[in-house]
């Protein structure tokens, strides 16, 4: 999406890959992004990634310092997080990730199946403070 399509839009659609998410977010899940959204520590958020910006990346925000927000993945084995590339300048953070949206399993042919999935595939992507003071810990 170019940028001034997404000035019009508030919100956006993304696509998780990888799996420096996880658990929070799977490789595959969609997100709901509110595009100019409020985001304080804990939100996960979708950012520009701040030595290649024209790679999105979606991190939780754990904390303001100075020259920007220190950022790190849910999953501690994964890289590619503040941890490698340090603070991420205010300007380069995008929106805050409101939903998530996991697609349908390819296979699935039980009634109990599908119910469990669409029961499950559509969930808020919560502030979790508690990660975030978890992660800045290690």
């Amino acid at each position: 999406m170019s940028e001034p399509e997404r000035a019009a839009a508030p919100f956006g659609l993304a696509e998780v890959v990888g799996p420096s998410m996880y658990p929070t977010l799977r490789h595959g899940d969609r997100l709901l992004v509110r595009y100019g959204a409020a985001v304080r520590p804990g939100c996960v958020a979708v950012l520009r990634h701040p030595l290649q910006q024209d790679l999105l990346i979606v991190k939780r925000l754990v904390e303001r310092r100075d020259g920007g927000w220190w950022v790190l993945g849910d999953n501690p084995g994964a890289e590619g997080d503040s941890r490698v590339f340090g603070t991420v300048p205010p300007e380069l953070l995008l929106g805050r990730v409101l939903l998530r949206y996991r697609p349908s399993e390819s296979g699935r042919k039980s009634p109990w199946a599908t119910l469990s999935w669409a029961l499950s595939a559509v969930r808020t992507v919560s502030s979790d403070r508690s990660v975030s003071r978890r992660l800045r810990a290690r």
